[in-house]
């Protein structure tokens, strides 16, 4: 779920390391936040080819479908406001019901609830976006000179995707999206990689910015980002995110933020 809305176009571009080959030897693995582990593999990426659709798209549903329970548990905690709602509901029903078998099945309600509202506006984003760009891959990324999308290739599989798309009127703003990588192959440097392609063609086709947005509240997204030299410049707190029907359930139990990155030489 990604947007540039709202970020500075005017941000000068630094790249890190974008001039290294993207054939990657001894690639770092990421155990538990301690570098220093290496495993011999390769990561070659290349733009997208016909053959690669259906990988593609089970990649990026898998990892789009890994939100839900990340949006339902997980970003309960970075929410306070739908913490204190949820409790004034709970005392509100203590008051009114005097019973405590009915206050010990509020919490589960409250999860399934918002497990349920999650599931929900992903499974409308993922039909969206498979009847748009990655229902049409080479159609909405290949045709134009101004947007592309790049796999990652393991050992002769494809592993992971990323995609770029230019906007000139922006003042040369090229924006990363649909970064997703197979969940058996993590923490081997494809994520990093994939970043550094979209660097280098951003350098390549004169841009001066390089944005994405990301509402994951896994850390090690917001790692990947930070590593590749972004920023983060802003955040919204209650996006709404395409799918959300915004129903009365919906503006109850699912709420996200949204994190603007943006890559700035100056920091």
């Amino acid at each position: 779920l990604s947007s540039s809305s709202n970020l500075p176009a005017s941000i000068p571009l630094e790249l890190h390391g974008v001039d290294q080959p993207y054939l990657v030897e001894n690639t770092p693995i990421m155990d538990d936040d301690k570098l220093g582990k290496t495993e011999a593999h390769s990561i070659v990426v290349r733009s997208f080819e016909p053959s690669d659709k259906l990988e593609v798209q089970r990649i990026f549903y898998e990892g789009m479908m890994e939100m839900v329970s990340d949006t339902a548990f997980r970003g309960l905690r970075h929410h306070p406001e739908s913490l204190l709602l949820y409790a004034a509901f709970t005392i509100g029903c203590l008051v009114i019901t005097q019973c405590w078998w009915v206050i010990g099945l509020l919490p589960v309600s409250v999860l399934c609830a918002r497990y349920f509202c999650s599931r929900r506006v992903i499974h409308a984003y993922l039909d969206c976006a498979l009847q748009t760009d990655m229902g049409d891959v080479e159609g909405f990324y290949m045709k134009s000179p101004d947007s592309c999308l790049w796999v990652a290739v393991l050992e002769g599989k494809v592993v992971g995707l990323v995609a770029a798309v230019g906007h000139r009127t922006q003042t040369g703003t090229v924006e990363l999206q649909r970064m997703s990588v197979d969940q058996n192959c993590r923490r081997r440097g494809v994520g990093m990689v994939l970043g550094r392609k979209v660097l280098e063609y951003a350098v390549t086709g004169g841009y001066s910015t390089v944005v994405l947005g990301t509402t994951a509240y896994n850390s090690a997204a917001h790692r990947l980002y930070q590593s590749l030299g972004f920023s983060c410049v802003g955040v919204t707190n209650g996006y709404t995110a395409p799918g959300t029907r915004q129903s009365v359930l919906e503006r109850v139990f699912y709420r996200v933020r949204h994190h603007h990155y943006s890559l700035d030489e100056e920091q």
